[in-house]
């Protein structure tokens, strides 16, 4: 085990350092005021997201990807080491924060912690890679000092938006989602195609010049819609993918962020894309909650609160669609009725908190017996359900027959015992009333039973017999 550990590490680590080697180099691609400082720098957000999603142990990968890319653009050894310690330890102070502050890896679920993560990781742990770096930059003689400001401004700039933008992607879609929302794919592509054709069209130069200066809005309703009809990760994903299009739309020469130098463009259209980001994260974190609202809410609706069984209505509603259903296809089903013996006397000895276990104790046992086609349900006080799906009455006894053999072997205290009903499809009923009033009855038989002292598996086994 620690050997497979180790070698997946190693795999992972030299996967962040690739990626982040191939980013920082298109990134210094974009260098103007210094060779080693560009105001696009996508490695910030990878490293962030590498200590986030994969812990502070793959610092290694990330101090000699850093190094190596500064390496190979311009410096010395000695100054490109301290531009790497100054990355790296960038995405390390970035990820304790989060870490420490903002809930981690789950930073993006609730705006309160989105807005945290700008002000410690996009704002705060950038300046020590932009300080550092800057300071190595000027000791070794490859910056003026006169020039430490907009140098420094350049590299903060060009991080923050990095990690802003290229960070949560990255971290969103290496974490599995808590919500089970899926938009059609044919939502998701014709949204896609929108938002490169709008793209395309205020930045990449498909509009006249003339009608580039005010079309900025025109990106907005595709984030929005991509925060309101998707998850995060979507979300996420469509602001990667409009800040690349803008990006290489303005070093084309054309769009709404063209000044008369491409430094000023690029700061401009930096500031644009870490705005949006900001923006339709927290969107996208607002849905989320109402979707979780919304989804506990008609859990509730369903289900029952001490047990999490299926409520009664829940359970009226499965039959009912189950009945329809067997209709169609000519296929028997069964409904068992259980009542916990002897409730108010457990409650009465041994208070209401062991009646409320008792009653768990028969919940836990019911849903252990039931396949993922089955329902298992509460109606309320001791009495429980079940729909055993295309099912005979012969094999629906059985099952009746384990838990109440289940529930009086547990060695918990107090002893319990239950009663049961099996009603079948179609022979003791064809609507939902006789079916559940076939199972009442049997179980009262059985509970008539089991008052007079008989054991509680005699009537099944009774049953059983007349049923053979």
């Amino acid at each position: 085990m620690f050997y497979s550990r180790s070698v997946k590490d190693l795999a992972a680590g030299m996967a962040v350092a690739a990626v982040y080697f191939v980013a920082g180099k298109l990134g210094l691609t974009l260098a103007i005021v210094n060779p080693s400082a560009t105001v696009v720098w996508p490695p910030a957000g990878i490293a962030l997201a590498a200590f986030l999603v994969l812990g502070y142990r793959v610092w290694p990968a990330i101090l000699l990807a850093a190094f190596l890319v500064n390496l190979t653009t311009a410096g010395n050894a000695a100054t490109c080491l301290g531009i790497a310690l100054g990355n790296t330890l960038e995405g390390v102070v970035g990820a304790f924060l989060v870490n420490r502050f903002a809930r981690g890896r789950e930073v993006f679920d609730r705006q309160e912690n989105i807005i945290r993560f700008v002000i410690l990781a996009g704002m705060g742990s950038t300046m020590v890679s932009a300080t550092m770096g800057v300071t190595s930059l000027a000791l070794g003689g490859l910056a003026r000092w006169s020039r430490y400001g907009s140098i420094w401004s350049d590299w903060w700039l060009g991080d923050m938006a990095g990690v802003l933008v290229v960070a949560p992607a990255l971290v969103l879609w290496s974490t599995r989602p808590m919500t089970r929302w899926r938009p059609p794919v044919s939502e998701a592509t014709v949204l896609l195609l929108g938002l490169v054709l709008v793209g395309l069209s205020v930045f990449g130069g498909i509009l006249p010049p003339a009608a580039t200066d005010y079309p900025l809005f025109l990106c907005i309703p595709f984030l929005l819609w991509a925060s309101f009809r998707f998850t995060q990760r979507q979300a996420a994903t469509a602001t990667l993918l409009l800040s690349s299009i803008t990006i290489w739309g303005t070093l084309q020469g054309s769009g709404p962020f063209i000044r008369r130098s491409p430094h000023e463009s690029l700061l401009l259209l930096q500031a644009f894309t870490g705005f949006m980001s900001v923006m339709t994260l927290a969107v996208a974190a607002l849905v989320k909650q109402r979707r979780q609202v919304e989804e506990d809410l008609r859990r509730l609706a369903v289900s029952d609160s001490l047990t999490g069984l299926a409520n009664h209505r829940q359970f009226v509603q499965v039959l009912e669609e189950e009945l329809h259903r067997s209709q169609r296809t000519k296929r028997s089903f069964a409904v068992v009725l259980f009542d916990l013996d002897n409730l108010k006397a457990i409650n009465d000895r041994h208070g209401h908190l062991v009646g409320s276990r008792a009653l768990c104790r028969l919940a836990d046992i019911l849903q252990a017996s039931c396949r993922s086609i089955d329902t298992a349900a509460r109606f309320g006080g001791d009495e429980f359900g079940m729909l055993l799906v295309e099912t005979e009455g012969a094999s629906a006894l059985g099952v009746a027959q384990r838990v109440c053999e289940q529930l009086a072997a547990e060695k918990e205290s107090p002893s319990l015992s239950a009663s049961a009903g099996v009603a079948a499809y179609p022979e003791d009923g064809e609507s939902v009333e006789t079916l559940l009033q076939a199972a009442d009855h049997g179980l009262y038989q059985m509970k008539g039973g089991n008052r007079r002292g008989r054991p509680p598996q005699l009537p099944l086994q009774s049953a059983l017999r007349q049923r053979k």
